[in-house]
């Protein structure tokens, strides 16, 4: 039987099944020094391949607070996942960067957007993370996914539509899909959307603004 070496810092170290080498986890700094990225003794399964394509499965789990149907890939507001562990298994600045944009500057849900992108990747045993948020280029509605768009109809949400930002009527009821709509107020439940009301069906429903 292999022994495992000790880890400069007096840690411990992990051996995943099925491979011959040792990683070093330092609990003394709370560091971890592996190249995979993964923190041993983690409840949750490493994610598969221990790669970008696996971070961005993860990131599709991360729903937005104020519209929980879209995921924070829905939106588009993820723009790059980075990695950058060391080669040689040291230095782990940031061993995972995820570049974000906000909807808007001063979004109030950004915060909680970046709690958890961090939670849902620890529960995926990432442990050394960087989230960066960037402000250029602006974020657009184009960026929405079309998949999204339609999650917001299916939610009681108008998706963005580029023929109009905010007009006074004649956006699309999601709830009847009539155009017998009229603009009741530009700032609906949340600062990224207009309130209106459905003449036909009468409901209200807020419309995802163009940006």
């Amino acid at each position: 039987m292999v022994k495992p070496p000790k880890s400069p810092g007096g840690g411990l170290a992990w051996n995943p099944k099925g491979s011959s080498k040792f990683f070093m986890i330092d609990i003394s700094t709370s560091k971890d020094f592996e190249p995979d990225l993964h923190l041993a003794g983690s409840k949750a399964p490493p994610p598969e391949g221990f790669g970008e394509a696996a971070i961005w499965q993860i990131l599709e789990t991360v729903s937005d607070p104020e519209v929980p149907v879209l995921s924070i890939l829905d939106l588009g507001i993820v723009r790059d996942v980075v990695l950058k562990a060391s080669p040689n298994g040291v230095d782990l600045d940031g061993a995972v960067e995820i570049i974000i944009t906000p909807t808007y500057s001063g979004c109030p849900a950004m915060d909680m957007i970046n709690m958890n992108i961090r939670m849902a990747m620890l529960e995926h045993g990432f442990t050394n993370i960087k989230i960066t948020t960037i402000l250029s280029p602006a974020w657009t509605s184009d960026w929405m996914t079309e998949a999204g768009k339609k999650k917001l109809v299916e939610y009681g949400i108008a998706a963005p539509n580029k023929t109009f930002d905010i007009p006074a009527d004649g956006v699309p009821c999601p709830l009847c899909q009539s155009s017998n709509t009229k603009l009741i107020s530009e700032f609906g439940s949340t600062a990224c959307k207009a309130l209106y009301q459905c003449s036909d069906c009468k409901e209200p429903f807020d419309y995802f603004k163009c940006h």
